[in-house]
Order: structure tokens, then C-alpha cells, then sequence
């Protein structure tokens, strides 16, 4: 197969513009509102969500007490947060709403290693129960104490990564404006105030943190979701980007092995991947779907993830760090570009591709 660098996007996405210098305190005066109204919902609004079925124990991240999906509300964001690169201290949280929240280590996940080499990347990653965004961006600054670079992420946290997306641009300006103003939060509170979700115990049940509703259960509204997550056709880039090598990813995805893809920054379009794949297994197994381990995307992981992935059976994540591929007890299947590889001995088989995969293929390319 031919190669194709990892700059082949996943979606015709590139990095944003530049930042431009600050704004002059009567410019800044003029401006007004949460940045283009980014903090809306999108034009195209996605159907409105069924009730779910009931959910099997498989179904859900068991949690004591637990909260029910009908305890939240579809527009919840339950934290929005500022992360900044201190020379001396390195990466940091600088500012957040609720203050009580616990960010422990956001402020690695929210700014991807390597970040410092690009002008502006976005990124999906999982903090416990919840599922966060962020985007950040690099400002170049006549400053010894910062050398020459500001950098900063801004992003929030939602229980679910499937509504995400409606807040990419407001948190795109949102980074901009911090750059160029440090310190200003009031956009950004007037943010959290108006999206804010409080989730209710049910009664007779403690105020423990939401189960996180993984794949398969949120499937029955995924697509719809996806469709605008991912314009111009996310699906059919990440098979045009993977090529034949999809079919051995479909493989392992339903067998729920533990999938971890490498890629230098940006990381966004990776973020991307991850999804794509958890799709690849969102299919149902008559007779052991109450068996199979949830496919369960994890999105961008770094070192500090360690501990947390060695007891997971099943995940698909995406990582900067080149470290990770020696850590073989972490992952069944690693990616590197089109490279999809096991050290799985009884895995091996599964990497050929037969006349039966080049044919699902074909057919796919022709539908895709």
C-alpha cells in the first residue's frame, strides 16, 4: 500500500489562524457577547434524544449510587477551565468554575505534548467520569520571562463527548481572547452560568459521581450526533486515510481489544480517529452483547494515564508520546500512521488481509 503521511486529514481541517496582537483598550471596549456566539447550538440541530432502553449492567460505568441518564441534562457543562504554560512551573491550571471541581491533571490533558511545536490544535480527552474539550493555541510574545511564547488552553467538561462539539468555536475565540487579554474571565463565567448542569440524585441514592454511558449505549443516537461532530464526511476520511488497514482495525474494535494510536501533533484529527474507531465496533453481536466489554474511547492519553489504562481490557485512545509504544502491558493493537501492529503472538493472523477484506473493501470504497 502506498504510504500516506499522517498529515492526510482525517477532515479537511487545519490549524486556525494566527493570533493577532491585543487589541488596543478602546477596540477592546467594543467587543461583546462569548465571541461570535460560539457558546450556541449549532445551526444544525441534531434530533432530540430518545429514552434509552434499560441498560444492562454492561451498559454503564457502574458507579455506588449512581445517577440515571434521565438526571442529565443534554446540555450540560459541568466545568469550564483556563490552563497556561508557566516557564518555570510548566503546565497549570490558572482559572475554573466550579472552583471546588477536581482538575487534577487536566492541565496535561488539555495541552497535548509536543504542543509547542504548532500554532493551534484541539483536543478530546477523558477526565473521570467526564468527557472534555479543549482548544489551545501559541501566541508568539516580545517577552523574556515568558521566552518569546505564550501558550494556553481553554476547554470545559461535559458527561457526554457526543455534544462536545457545539462549543469548539466559542472555546476557539475563547483561547484567542486569553492570549491576547490574560485575565479576563468574565466571558467565561457568563459562559458557565448559562450552561451550568446540576446533576440530582435520585431519591434514596447518594450524590456520587454520573455513570459514563459508553458504547454500545449511546448508539442509538450516535450518527445523527456524528454527521455534524465530523463535517464533510468523517467516516468515509477515515477510511480514505487507513485504506485496506481499516479492515484489520474493524477486526480488532470488535474484539474490544485495547487500541492505542500514535501520532505527533496536531492531535485534534486524531481525537477524530478514536471516534471513528469506537463506530468501527458499535455493531451488534447477536447471543454476547451482554458478554462483550464496552468499547470505550479514551481519546488523547499521556504518561499520567498510565496507571488508570493498566487496568482497562478494552479502550481505544490516541497519544503524543513515542514512550507509550514501549509500553507493551499497556495496549493490544498500536498504530503508528497506516502502521497497525500486535505483539500479540495470537493476534498475528489477524494482520493479513485476505481476498475477503479486499473485497469488503471495494464495496465499502464504492459506497464511501
Amino acid at each position: 500500500m502506498v504510504e500516506r503521511g499522517d498529515a492526510a486529514p482525517l477532515l479537511r481541517w487545519a490549524e486556525g489562524p494566527a493570533v493577532s496582537p491585543p487589541l488596543a483598550p478602546d477596540q477592546q471596549a467594543g467587543v461583546r457577547g462569548w465571541g461570535g456566539g460560539g457558546g450556541g447550538r449549532a445551526a444544525a440541530e441534531p434530533p432530540r434524544r430518545r429514552e434509552p432502553e434499560e441498560l444492562g449492567p454492561s451498559q454503564v460505568l457502574l458507579q455506588p449510587g449512581r445517577l440515571e441518564l434521565g438526571d442529565v441534562e443534554e446540555d450540560q457543562v459541568v466545568a469550564v477551565f483556563v490552563v497556561t504554560f508557566d516557564p518555570r512551573s510548566g503546565n497549570m491550571v490558572e482559572w475554573c468554575l466550579p472552583q471546588d471541581i477536581d482538575l487534577e491533571g487536566v492541565e496535561f490533558k488539555s495541552m497535548a505534548s509536543g504542543s509547542h511545536k504548532i500554532q493551534s490544535d484541539f483536543i478530546y480527552f477523558r477526565k473521570g467520569p467526564f468527557f472534555g474539550l479543549a482548544c489551545f493555541a501559541n501566541m508568539p510574545v516580545e517577552s523574556e520571562l515568558e521566552r518569546g511564547a505564550r501558550m494556553k488552553s481553554v476547554g470545559i467538561l461535559s458527561p457526554s463527548y457526543t455534544l462536545l462539539y457545539r462549543y469548539m468555536h466559542f472555546l476557539e475565540n475563547q483561547v484567542r481572547h486569553q492570549l491576547e487579554t490574560p485575565g479576563h474571565y468574565s466571558r467565561l463565567a457568563a459562559f458557565y452560568e448559562d450552561k451550568k448542569g446540576v446533576l440530582h440524585a435520585s431519591p434514596g441514592r447518594g450524590g456520587s459521581l454520573p455513570p459514563v454511558y459508553w458504547l454500545p449505549s449511546i448508539h442509538r443516537y450516535m450518527y445523527p450526533e456524528m454527521k455534524i461532530t465530523h463535517p464533510a464526511g468523517c467516516m468515509s476520511q477515515f477510511i480514505k486515510f487507513f485504506g485496506e488497514q481499516i479492515l484489520i482495525l474493524w477486526k480488532f474494535a470488535l474484539l474490544r481489544k485495547r487500541i492505542l494510536i500514535f501520532s505527533p501533533p496536531p492531535v485534534g484529527v486524531v481525537c477524530y480517529r478514536v471516534y471513528c474507531c469506537c463506530c468501527l465496533a458499535n455493531v451488534s453481536l447477536p447471543g454476547i452483547g451482554g458478554t462483550v466489554p464496552e468499547s470505550k474511547p479514551f481519546f488523547y492519553v499521556n504518561v499520567a494515564d498510565i496507571e488508570s489504562l493498566e487496568v482497562e481490557v478494552s479502550y481505544v485512545a490516541c497519544t503524543t508520546e513515542k514512550i507509550f509504544e514501549e509500553k507493551r502491558e499497556l495496549y493490544d493493537v498500536y498504530v503508528d500512521n497506516q502502521n497497525v501492529k500486535t505483539h500479540h503472538e495470537h493476534l498475528q493472523p489477524l494482520l493479513k488481509i485476505n481476498s475477503a477484506d479486499r473485497e469488503k473493501y471495494r464495496r465499502l470504497s464504492e459506497q464511501s
